[in-house]
């Protein structure tokens, strides 16, 4: 889905944004140039880039948790 009509930006191109190192919306502004025209579309994309970090974050710490386990 669109997020940015100004500048052509999707949800899915925030995401890759975040999976690719952007660690905040300042850093996926910076990147992608989003709401940096009429604004109109900078709620919608901070809600992406906080449902996608704390996504991210879920996974590394599930996957630091799998790694406390031990067969018995």
């Amino acid at each position: 889905m669109y997020v940015c009509l100004c500048e052509g930006v999707t949800d899915g191109q925030i995401r890759d944004a975040i999976y690719e190192g952007c660690c905040s919306y300042r850093d996926v502004r910076a990147s992608l140039g989003v709401a940096s025209q009429c604004g109109k579309c900078a709620c919608l994309a901070k809600q992406v880039v906080r449902e996608t970090l704390n996504e991210v974050q879920s996974a590394q710490s599930a996957l630091a948790c799998s790694g406390n386990f031990v067969a018995a």
